[in-house]
């Protein structure tokens, strides 16, 4: 059974400044609720017992929010305001599945995900980036199950318009083995939009091998001059490794953007 799961937030969040200057973006209200919540809660719902946030010194903000005992216990002393308990309680219920490690220099999603490697105890573990929503079908419950029938790693997969492929992971493609799922050849990290070799881009869901830590120890940095996570899956398709994209079924949201954080409100507003 994979039981945890890892959660990439330090990165700056400049595309939503000037929002992100003085707030972490995890934590901006999407319909009154912080966006992060959502992401907690649909891993609580795939049967995630515990979680690691990688987080940095300038997001501290985040771990805040999760320590804030002191200024609810002398808030509902004295209101006794029975919604400011029941979100204290429901802060306390995220907070008992939450480690923290720190990734202080940008050195991409790869570097970040390697900081995670003392905490990972089983042969599998969930990713899931924040800025990615997926609503109205738990897409991590769902990857679960397609890994347990196929013994396989999982990433999620979306059609994306041919000429942003530049903006994806893009895989290319194998062999279809369900409705919704088929192996993949490899994974190329922001191709050139002549040289993609599909259209079918990496959402931001991931079923990785405890296995890849051993290659991001050795992997250089790529594209951007940052280290990819997909370098690495790369690495371990060429090796054997079984990777399978999944088109998952619920509705994609972009939080990351300014654009997609007003759109993200009023789709789930509509829920």
């Amino acid at each position: 059974m994979i039981k945890q799961a890892i959660i990439p937030l330090a990165g700056q969040g400049t595309r939503l400044l000037p929002l992100t200057s003085v707030f972490a973006k995890e934590l901006l209200p999407i319909n009154g609720k912080p966006g992060i919540e959502y992401i907690l809660d649909e891993c609580i719902e795939a049967g995630i017992k515990e979680i690691v946030f990688i987080i940095s010194n300038k997001k501290k903000m985040i771990k805040n929010y999760f320590y804030s005992d002191d200024f609810y216990n002398k808030i509902i002393k004295k209101k006794k305001d029975s919604r400011i308990i029941a979100e204290y309680k429901k802060i306390l219920k995220y907070k008992k599945l939450i480690k923290f490690v720190y990734q202080n220099t940008p050195k991409g999603t790869g570097d970040a995900v390697f900081k995670t490697r003392k905490y990972i105890k089983d042969k599998y573990f969930l990713m899931l980036l924040p800025d990615d929503l997926i609503i109205k079908k738990n897409c991590s419950k769902d990857m679960i199950k397609v890994h347990h029938k196929n013994k396989a790693s999982v990433m999620a997969s979306m059609k994306v318009n041919s000429k942003t492929v530049s903006r994806w992971g893009i895989y290319s493609l194998n062999k279809k083995i369900s409705k919704n799922d088929y192996l993949i050849n490899g994974v190329v990290e922001k191709p050139d939009v002549k040289k993609a070799p599909s259209n079918k881009a990496v959402i931001g869901r991931y079923i990785l091998p405890k296995t890849i830590f051993k290659k991001l120890a050795k992997q250089k940095p790529g594209n951007g001059g940052e280290i990819h996570i997909t370098d690495a899956i790369q690495t371990l398709i060429k090796e054997g490794e079984k990777f399978i994209a999944h088109n998952f079924l619920g509705k994609y949201l972009d939080c990351g953007t300014m654009q997609g954080f007003i759109n993200s409100n009023k789709e789930i507003g509509k829920l």
